[in-house]
């Protein structure tokens, strides 16, 4: 499971939280402008937009979870099990892979307009990057800072939705998202009066009773309502320090604790790392579930005129400042 989010401020951020019961050999990754993608419809793409993000390279190949180009485009996949249908290939189709479609858009694309536009000939192909590597199911949030849309791949095909809320969990599909947060229109963050009764002087005993309602679990629809709520309750200002601090506190409201959530077979789903990326500056900080240090690698303080992938092996112990 996984939550996402997009902060539309001076500066532009986006970023998830990656939960899972295990982690997949992942690193953040820059692509630079000339490293060649290959993709399996035999488009070959030797030039194009630098991105940075996290990532598993396999056999060379950078499989992205999330990123972000040099334009500020950016994108991330999210669990989307058993509704995510994939696929056999199209004649009439543009046929991408679900492993493609992050280096394949951002490759290409720099707003989520032109994006939109190629996403009416795309479909998603049912072919893995290897046998014993099945594909996960997903969906997907893209955004420029600006405009922000949903990519989910059902059984009645590619369906591509206006993101209102700048949130995505998992399951269900975004429409549910969409009409569950109208029962949540009473939440707010002041301190309430009394609406209750005329005849007896009624207080709260403390702050937050103005949000008494939203939900405290870790299921996907209590995760989109949450983040939903401290989303657009928080505060920005013009400080990169301050407000990326305030972006991944963003994410920390709705991280997992390991224990708190088990999968079917008994395993701990929780935050293995959360990310943010400032869609302005080009810089991609992250966190892990066992360092809790912020990590800010900078895309444009590499050469992205090469061809060679950079790797940047993840921070995972704790780093304490003991006195």
């Amino acid at each position: 499971m996984c939550t996402c989010i997009v902060i539309k401020e001076k500066d532009k951020y986006f970023g998830r939280n990656l939960d899972l019961e295990y982690t997949f050999n992942e690193c953040v990754v820059i692509t630079p402008r000339n490293y060649p993608f290959y993709f399996r419809n035999k488009e070959v793409i030797h030039h194009h937009y630098a991105m940075i993000g996290m990532a598993t390279v396999v056999e060379g190949y950078p499989l992205y979870a999330d990123a972000m180009n040099e334009k500020g485009l950016a994108m991330a996949g999210l669990n989307f099990p058993g509704n995510a249908h994939y696929f056999s290939w199209d004649d009439k189709k543009n046929n991408i892979t679900p492993f493609e479609l992050i280096p394949y858009l951002l490759s290409k694309y720099s707003k989520v307009e032109e994006v939109r536009l190629a996403l009416e000939n795309i479909q998603l192909l049912d072919e893995s990057f290897k046998k014993e590597m099945p594909l996960a199911p997903l969906h997907w949030m893209i955004t420029d800072g600006v405009d922000s849309v949903i990519i989910e791949s059902t059984k009645d095909g590619l369906h591509v939705y206006d993101d209102i809320y700048g949130v995505l969990t998992n399951n269900p599909p975004y429409e549910y998202h969409k009409w569950n947060m109208y029962n949540y229109l009473h939440m707010s963050p002041a301190y309430p009066d009394n609406k209750v009764s005329r005849h007896v002087d009624l207080k709260p005993y403390g702050n937050g009773f103005g949000s008494i309602g939203i939900p405290g679990d870790c299921s996907p629809a209590s995760r989109f309502v949450r983040a939903c709520f401290v989303k657009d309750n928080s505060v920005f200002g013009d400080d990169e320090e301050e407000n990326i601090t305030q972006f991944f506190h963003i994410l920390d409201a709705v991280s997992m604790v390991k224990g708190s959530v088990l999968t079917q077979e008994g395993k701990m789903d929780y935050t293995t790392y959360s990310c943010g990326m400032n869609l302005t500056r080009g810089m991609y900080y992250y966190k892990t579930y066992e360092n809790n240090q912020i990590t800010c690698i900078k895309l444009f303080d590499r050469d992205l005129d090469t061809e060679t992938l950079y790797t940047f092996e993840l921070n995972r112990k704790q780093n304490m400042d003991i006195r």
